[in-house]
């Protein structure tokens, strides 16, 4: 069964669409077909998110399919840090009330907007958009690190925090990057870890308990 065309000839479906034509309207199909690909979306899921749209006013509809087409024409990584953007330079790198001697190093653009939600960190930040998984086949000429050496060549930074995730991903990034900055002289730091605000430590597991007492401090 062939449900569209590329180029001058006709292209297969996928064979999941083509088991869900045998029940719905090509189109239908081929949009639950398109949202299983999405991180986090079952067929089940899928399944209920088209016929919610298919209930929503035309306009409504409309609107979505602009705001994805807007999202690939329009954003792109700043030239600077690698966060998302409609304008290079990003409106951090271009704010000049930023602490330039600070420098936060995080592995995707998510990571940037939860610190910034904090409104406790004014320095300026580097994406890696990653972080090491050799099982995956990602090394460090994978990710931002060789812009991230070029920035920290200028002179100005005299801090980077590495705000990696707490993951085995993160960690070795971590490590790695720390062994790799260290000969530059600047300060090298890591962001604390342990126990959540709110927390009971019966809940906690090991891990967690024992990176909370190595990061223990003076009270005051």
């Amino acid at each position: 069964m062939w449900v569209g065309e590329s180029g001058g000839g006709a292209a297969r479906a996928p064979p999941q669409a083509l088991g869900l034509v045998a029940y719905y309207p090509e189109p239908v199909a081929r949009l639950i077909e398109a949202l299983q690909r999405l991180p986090g979306i079952g067929p089940k899921t899928a399944q209920r998110l088209t016929f919610f749209l298919l209930k929503r006013p035309s306009d409504e509809v409309q609107g979505l399919a602009e705001s994805l087409t807007q999202l690939k024409q329009l954003i792109v990584h700043c030239r600077i840090c690698f966060n998302v953007t409609d304008e290079d330079p990003c409106r951090i790198c271009s704010d000049p009330r930023r602490d330039a001697r600070s420098l936060c190093v995080v592995e995707e653009p998510n990571d940037l907007l939860a610190i910034e939600r904090t409104g406790e960190f004014r320095g300026r930040y580097h994406v890696l958009l990653g972080a090491l998984s050799p099982l995956d086949g990602i090394g460090p000429e994978d990710l931002r690190v060789r812009e991230l050496l070029a920035r920290l060549e200028e002179p100005g930074v005299e801090e980077v925090i590495l705000a990696t995730n707490p993951s085995v991903e993160g960690e070795a990034t971590a490590i790695y990057l720390a062994k790799l900055l260290k000969p530059l002289g600047m300060r090298i730091t890591r962001i604390a870890r342990g126990l959540p605000v709110g927390g009971d430590l019966e809940y906690a597991d090991e891990v967690t308990l024992s990176k909370a007492l190595e990061g223990r401090r003076d009270f005051t």
